[in-house]
This record gives structure tokens, C-alpha cells and sequence, in this order.
């Protein structure tokens, strides 16, 4: 892990939550859909404030704990922490999206829909992920350039 990296996970780790723009998100990396997501955000995003970790490592498991979430809550949703605020569902679906290049920030009007028509869609998806999707059999490896982006 690089010096950036190090000094990201001390920080979210250790309740200093929230400092410049970064923002978190932890993933089932075995997840298809998931790991599709992740990949979609590297190549669409408007500048390198997001950060990625795995829901099943040592980092992501940190900071999902220091949302009290565990290990359960995040096979059911994805994790972004933003500016020390835990967001989950179509919330932080939302915050995804407006840090993406347009066409694809303009999603982010979603937010107008009300959170419990958001979240029900999402839950059907999270629900069904695997089935429709799939498992990976092995992790999401990032290349070269973008390695510094992953926490674990």
C-alpha cells in the first residue's frame, strides 16, 4: 500500500472521518454487478476523489465497523463514506453518480425520487444481484494506474 493509501486508512479508520473530497466505497468484490460498478466509476469519473475497498478485507471491514455495519449489512448494500456521513442504497448511488463526467452525472436526479421507491428498486437488485449477475471467481484486479485507488 502506498503513503496515500496509509495515510487514507488511518484516517477513516480512526474516526477522522471526512477530510478534503474523498470519498470511500466499500464493495463486494465477488459480486459481478458490484465489481462492473467499480469499473464503471474508474472510467466515467470527473476528477480521482473516490476511493474503493473491498467489503472482504482488512480495510473495508474497518470502516464498515466504524459505521456499525457489519459483515451481513454489506451483502445487501455497498458502503460510501463521505465526508464522515456513512451513506448506503440508492443514497449513496446518488453521490456516485454526481461524481461521474456527464451524460451519466445527470442520473444523479434520481435523488427527486423518493428514498423509499429508490431503496425498494435497489433492494430488489441487491436481492437478486448474484442470481442475475453472478459471483467472481477471482477479485477485481486494478491495473498499474489505478492501484492507488484501492485501499486494501
Amino acid at each position: 500500500m502506498n503513503m496515500r493509501a496509509n495515510t487514507l486508512t488511518d484516517k477513516f479508520v480512526n474516526n477522522d472521518v471526512g477530510f478534503d473530497d474523498d470519498i470511500v466505497v466499500v464493495f463486494d468484490s465477488d459480486c459481478i454487478l458490484c465489481s462492473h460498478w467499480v469499473r464503471f466509476i474508474l472510467r466515467h469519473e470527473a476528477s480521482e476523489n473516490v476511493r474503493f475497498a473491498s467489503s472482504r478485507k482488512t480495510f473495508g471491514k474497518a470502516l464498515a465497523d466504524r459505521f456499525d455495519f457489519k459483515p451481513e449489512d454489506l451483502n445487501l448494500t455497498y458502503l460510501v463514506v463521505r465526508r464522515g456521513q456513512a451513506l448506503t442504497k440508492s443514497d449513496a448511488t446518488v453521490i456516485l453518480l454526481g461524481e461521474l463526467k456527464r451524460p451519466w452525472s445527470w442520473f444523479c436526479v434520481l435523488r427527486f425520487i423518493p428514498r423509499v421507491i429508490r431503496d425498494g428498486i435497489y433492494d430488489i437488485v441487491a436481492r437478486n444481484r448474484l442470481r442475475w449477475f453472478g459471483m467472481k471467481k477471482d477479485c477485481l484486479l486494478p491495473t498499474p494506474e489505478q492501484r492507488h485507488r484501492f485501499l486494501d
